[in-house]
């Protein structure tokens, strides 16, 4: 039982947002209802009991019944004594993973046809895809008082009583703590199922939205890129440019059109002829489009990409008034999702991006290309022992062994071992996550339940698995290992998960670095640790910047919020050039690239992008950690603490909590090593 002394005065204080869109007309009495409490349960948690009341008044509708049933509910359903308050909480945690486990299986099954390889896709596949199998669920919880019965007996603390109290907590109180955010509004069923539909049709846009790589000219007419290359935007897009700092034939010029091909994109002014197609050639760098030789008018995009993102924010402006406590989606992705908030995200971003380390290592990749950098070079791929590899080799190794999405399964346990796991606990993991051949880019879905599995979607070639494919495969294995860990490992169901996304991108990330370790062709490079540092440093840099451009995007939608997709258009590469000319120009030159707005989790997953570089942060205290211990125990233990709040976590995960400061600090030292290894 959580025990919290709070004066009355501190508790009012404390809910003014939980009374923002209350949806009652009637006077509930609370103080009433609060005083006959009093009087039958004299040994209660006063202060926790008056915060489940108020806050299930703060809800209570028309519907729900009189004051007089508001009062005679309190009454009967409160549960003042600890042994029966655990019981209570058992039976609405097997209730919750019941729940949440059928409505993703259901989920599952219904978007197979749009997110795995298969047939073309159909107008039904599309709304089944589309449908929110739970969409009633919280209208029904409501109806049947499952969950007042929850509010009342397991309130919510907001972020900052979490980060305030949290480190007293026991882990039933923090599984307490959890089970209280579960029900804070009361989403209709109608606008769950607007929120769905705008992910479905933001998700079905992207996962189309492929570039015909062996189409594309330079103003030679030249063919770059090989036939069968298809890449989507802007994943494939990206580690293909990336690939290209390795010595290939044409990689500078490959690296040119490709940035090319990406303003074109952002700009809409990209032909939508050639947008998964092949029927036309086209070249990116004079936008000319060729069809059968001849040069033909093309009919640019215009506003598609951004009427997709503005249809993202009419659903939240539906959702908003449901919210009490985070009345904007800018408030959920942060103060509810990240649980750290937009202003500290926003300062500790604009700091790093602005240090003085940027220049320095700037300075040093300039100095190892051998010339001036480009707006592309946000991506620059030398820090990676792979760097000095061939793209190609490499692929020939992955394809070979990985033909099907299958053979890359079997391969898990023996992937596992390879980074420090047991027999036993490597064929444990691979149990819980099955691989699949993914239409679009390759990600990574939990279970919800224990007795479904994670799933690990890939992208593969007609030849097999290629390097990228490789590459993203066992980032998103990193995170299907965190999912089986935080899932089956974990003491209380309430607590499965991590404090937020950002933390098991971190675990992807680890992951993710070591794949050559897992083909078996590391690199003995004795500045591999500085390299490492070097990379999450330049990671962060690019990154950061691209999610400052997301949430300064969603912030200009909540001051113009009648904006036409024509309007937005511009404002977002308005934003972007602004956060280019700020923080990129003076570094990679060319003012006003609109370059920072490429990434396609800006239209299919928005405010999202922050978790990205808090992942890389986040990593980068977990290698620094690991560098000294058992990889895989230390992975276990980690992710086995569950949904704490962030920073309660970091604490307990490796003793510090996240902060941008050990990476910083370690770049100066890093560029020292490699300037004096490498100097001729």
């Amino acid at each position: 039982m959580i025990r919290i002394n709070l004066k009355k005065e501190v508790i009012c204080l404390l809910f003014p947002l939980f009374t923002i869109g209350c949806m009652n007309t009637i006077d509930l009495n609370v103080e009433s209802a609060l005083n006959q409490m009093k009087t039958r349960f004299p040994l209660a948690d006063m202060a926790l009991m008056e915060r489940g009341v108020r806050q299930v008044a703060a809800l209570w509708r028309d519907s729900d019944g009189t004051p007089a049933d508001f009062t005679a509910f309190c009454l009967d359903r409160y549960v003042p004594e600890v042994d029966a308050r655990a019981l209570l909480f058992n039976e609405l945690s097997y209730a919750r993973e019941v729940f949440s486990g059928g409505y993703h299986k259901m989920s599952v099954a219904l978007a197979l046809p749009v997110q795995l390889e298969g047939p073309p896709l159909t107008p039904i596949d599309e709304l089944l895809a589309s449908y929110a199998v739970s969409a009633h669920y919280q209208d029904d919880m409501f109806a049947n008082k499952l969950a007042f019965i929850t509010i009342l007996n397991f309130p919510n603390y907001r972020l900052q009583e979490k980060n305030r109290l949290g480190a007293q907590w026991s882990r039933l109180e923090w599984a307490y703590a959890r089970m209280g955010d579960l029900f804070t509004n009361r989403l209709p069923a109608s606008v769950d199922q607007e929120l769905a539909k705008a992910g479905s049709v933001s998700e079905n846009y992207i996962a189309e939205y492929n570039i015909l790589m062996g189409s594309l000219l330079d103003e030679q007419g030249q063919r770059l890129f090989p036939a069968d290359m298809v890449l989507l935007s802007h994943w494939n897009l990206r580690d293909e440019l990336k690939s290209n700092y390795a010595p290939v034939l044409h990689a500078f010029a490959k690296q040119q059109m490709i940035y090319k091909v990406m303003t074109h994109i952002v700009n809409q002014s990209i032909p939508k002829e050639v947008i998964n197609n092949d029927a036309y050639d086209w070249a990116p760098i004079s936008n000319t489009l060729f069809k059968e030789g001849k040069e033909v008018k093309a009919t640019p995009e215009g506003e598609s990409r951004y009427a997709v993102l503005l249809g993202q924010f009419k659903a939240a402006l539906k959702a908003d008034p449901y919210y009490p406590a985070h009345n904007t989606a800018i408030l959920r992705a942060f103060d509810g999702g990240m649980e750290i908030s937009f202003e500290e995200i926003e300062t500790m971003f604009t700091q790093f991006i602005s240090s003085p380390q940027v220049q320095e290592v700037a300075a040093l990749i300039k100095k190892r290309l051998g010339r001036d950098l480009q707006p592309f070079d946000i991506w620059y791929d030398g820090f990676k022992a792979r760097s000095g590899l061939s793209e190609d080799m490499l692929t020939d190794q992955t394809a070979q062994r990985y033909p099907t999405a299958p053979s890359y399964q079997k391969d898990i346990p023996n992937m596992l071992m390879k980074l420090g796991y047991t027999p036993e606990r490597a064929q444990f993991l691979s149990s819980k996550i099955v691989v699949e051949a993914a239409r679009g880019s390759g990600h990574a879905w939990g279970a919800e339940s224990r007795d479904d599995v994670a799933r690990l979607r890939t992208r593969l070639t007609p030849k097999g698995m290629d390097y990228k494919g490789f590459n993203i495969a066992v980032h998103e294995m990193g995170h299907n290992v965190e999912q089986a860990i935080s899932l089956y490992d974990m003491d209380y169901y309430m607590l499965q998960g991590v404090p937020n996304t950002a933390f098991t991108e971190a675990l992807a990330f680890v992951f993710q670095k070591r794949d050559l370790d897992i083909l078996g062709m590391a690199e003995n490079n004795p500045l591999k640790q500085f390299l490492t540092t070097l990379d999450i440093f330049w990671g962060c840099y690019e990154i950061m910047g691209v999610a400052l451009v997301d949430m300064y995007t969603w912030k200009w939608l909540y001051d113009h919020p009648q904006v036409t997709a024509g309007e937005l258009k511009n404002a977002v590469i308005n934003v972007a050039q602004s956060v280019w000319n700020q923080y990129y120009a003076p570094i990679l030159g060319t003012f006003d690239s609109p370059l920072l707005a490429i990434y396609s989790h800006m239209i299919d997953y928005p405010l999202y992008l922050a978790n990205y570089p808090l992942g890389h942060i986040i990593e980068f205290q977990l290698e620094e950690f690991l560098r000294s211990r058992n990889l895989s125990q230390e992975i276990d233990r980690c992710y086995a603490l569950g949904r704490l709040a962030p920073q309660h976590w970091m604490q307990q995960a490796v003793g510090s909590s996240v902060s941008t400061a050990p990476l910083l600090a370690a770049v100066h030292d890093a560029v020292t090593k490699v300037e004096k290894i490498e100097a001729p």
